[in-house]
C-alpha cells in the first residue's frame, strides 16, 4: 500500500491537472500534459505514492510506482 495518496494526471477544461486520490479539485492545472507529469511525478516520489497518467478520454494511459510497488521486477 502506498504511503501518499496516488497522484492522477487528468485533463481540465485549462489544459491538464494533477490531482490528489480522492480530492475535489485539482492540486495544480498546467496547460501541457508533460508539464503535469513532472509535477506529478515530483509528488508521487516525495509522497511514495503512484503516478497515474490519463489520456483526454480520462482513461489511464501508465501507470507508474514511486513507493511500496506490489509487483516489482525480479532480478
Amino acid at each position: 500500500m502506498s504511503k501518499g495518496k496516488d497522484q492522477h494526471i487528468v485533463p481540465h477544461s485549462e489544459g491538464w491537472a494533477v490531482k490528489s486520490e480522492g480530492a475535489s479539485k485539482a492540486t495544480k492545472i498546467f496547460q501541457t500534459q508533460q508539464e503535469a507529469i513532472e509535477k506529478g511525478r515530483e509528488i508521487a516520489i516525495n509522497q511514495q505514492s503512484e503516478l497515474l497518467i490519463h489520456n483526454r478520454e480520462g482513461q489511464i494511459r501508465e501507470r507508474n510506482s514511486y513507493g511500496n510497488d506490489p509487483h516489482p521486477p525480479k532480478g
